[in-house]
């Protein structure tokens, strides 16, 4: 669908005040150093009152942001873990400091991911393993870790992965990628199933479109206009807009949701 009146909507708003819809959780989010989704949900809870542990590979970058978060919320808790999510013993070590450090863990934000443009004729086995570790298997690995807390725990706690409308749509090149958020989307339905009896609940977010500079690495200009171009409001979100939906799931107001995947764009498919 390609937007063929101009909305209102097309100017994106400034973001909005914090609710204390997390005051007092312990939030951990992964893959949040630099400039996308990650931080930004990491922002968005502190925003909402909550202390949190922020999670990359990157140590240097991790640093960074800590610096930065803690400027800006120098009232509440900010941690960080240096982990590397393709590593079972690196998530499940994350699990259990991030649970040191905060004093426990309320919400998990499963946010890791790796994309790319590969047509399937190019593309190596190594290509298709990697993305697949990155964006699937590493939220498998956080969240049976995480499950494994909550079990040993008394209270309970909300899981929210990053998947993608991809999950839903077909786009050219995409297909290791597709593949593995449609997987992350199959892995919140039925872990939440599972998870419920451990007083977990665990939904997905489905960005379309979330322009940052990380995306610009790895897609180029003349796609991502394309794509931002098809949206209803003819622009892509912003990712405190993606943020915000997060923090939303991760809050005591959707308390009977779990299992779904909500779906940040103009339409799902």
């Amino acid at each position: 669908m390609t937007a063929t009146v101009k909305s209102p909507l097309a100017v994106a708003p400034e973001e909005i005040e914090g609710h204390n819809l997390l005051k007092g959780k312990k939030v951990v989010v992964t893959a949040a150093a630099g400039t996308g989704i990650g931080f930004a949900t990491a922002r968005r809870a502190l925003l909402e009152g909550a202390d949190v542990l922020v999670s990359d590979f990157h140590e240097r970058r991790l640093g960074e942001t800590v610096e930065k978060l803690s400027a800006e919320f120098g009232s509440q808790q900010v941690e960080s873990f240096v982990c590397d999510v393709s590593s079972t013993e690196q998530v499940d070590a994350l699990i259990a400091g991030a649970a040191e450090k905060l004093g426990r863990i309320d919400v998990l934000v499963n946010n890791a991911g790796l994309g790319g443009e590969t047509p399937i004729v190019d593309m190596t086995d190594e290509q298709w393993d990697r993305v697949v570790d990155i964006t699937l298997t590493s939220t498998f690995r956080a969240t049976r870790a995480a499950l494994r807390y909550f079990k040993s725990v008394d209270h309970n706690g909300v899981l929210v992965n990053n998947a993608s409308v991809l999950g839903w749509r077909a786009q050219h090149s995409q297909s290791h990628y597709a593949a593995a958020k449609a997987g992350v989307m199959a892995l919140t339905r039925c872990s939440a199933i599972e998870a419920a009896e451990y007083g977990v609940r665990i939904n997905a977010v489905a960005p379309s479109i979330a322009r940052h500079p990380f995306l610009a690495k790895v897609t180029s200009d003349e796609l991502l206009d394309n794509l931002a171009s098809r949206e209803a409001y003819g622009r892509a979100a912003e990712v405190w807009e993606i943020a915000a939906t997060i923090a939303m799931l991760a809050s005591d107001y959707t308390t009977y949701l779990t299992g779904e995947i909500v779906s940040i764009s103009s339409q799902r498919a």
